[in-house]
Order: C-alpha cells, then structure tokens, then sequence
C-alpha cells in the first residue's frame, strides 16, 4: 500500500502558542524574538502565504484593547498570589512591589500575544485555508 506525503496541520492553538499565521498557519508573525535587546518587528506580510497582517489603517489599535484585559488579569493574578503566599492586607507598597515588576517583565508578552489573539480569533473574515499550509513548489 502506497503511503501518501500530506502535510501535518498544525492546530489553531499550537500556531497562537508559535505565533504563526492564522491563514496558513506556517509563516511566522514576528521578525525575532519575543525577548531580546531588539525591539519586537513584526513581518508586513506572512512570509508563507503572503497574507497582509495588518488588514486596514490603525488595525493593531484595537489589540491594546486585548493588551489592557491581559494585563489586568495577570495583576489581579499577582495581586491574589501576594496576598495567598505573605496574608498581607496591610502594606500596598507589597503589592506595588510584586505587581509592577510583573507587568514590566510580561510587557514583551502582552505585546505579542494581544496582536495574535486579534488575528487568530477576533478578525471576521480570517480563517484558516488548510490548502494555504501546503509547501509551496517551485
């Protein structure tokens, strides 16, 4: 029986976790790393499929939207961790102390992510085209 190469598809939430495309899932979103001494890029067009990332004017404005809901839900997270580890109600300089470097250091992260969840699950119209995921052949 003769076996037949197909491309493995690779799952909508294994291509969020990556930051791959969401049409084609292969191409990667971003230029270099996450954290780095250079500033997060991201690629104008999907360098698999060719997809324009940025589908109109100002589109990644609304992903600080998702930045701000991130940010406020690993606050809220820190917040309680502080409290649950020290049963400190007392000091707000304790929670200011734990919650700040948080945010400083998950910043990358939030800038990130907030720009693939818009892609991946807030774009009407976006979907994954599975034909889009086949190599290309030249």
């Amino acid at each position: 029986m003769k076996t037949i190469n197909q491309p493995k598809e690779i799952s909508q939430l294994s291509a969020v976790i990556s930051s791959k495309c969401p049409r084609c899932r292969k191409g990667d979103m971003f230029v270099n790393s996450m954290y780095g001494f250079k500033a997060q890029k991201m690629h104008t067009n999907c360098p698999h499929c060719g997809l324009k990332f940025e589908r109109e004017l100002g589109y990644f404005y609304v992903a600080m939207f998702v930045s701000y809901a991130l940010n406020v839900a690993q606050m809220i997270v820190a917040g309680i961790l502080t409290y649950v580890i020290t049963g400190n109600t007392e000091s707000p300089w304790l929670y200011m102390a734990t919650i700040f470097p948080i945010v400083l250091i998950l910043a990358p992260f939030n800038f990130r992510y907030s720009r693939v969840l818009l892609l991946h699950y807030m774009t009407p119209g976006l979907n994954y085209v599975p034909a889009m995921g086949a190599e290309h052949k030249e």
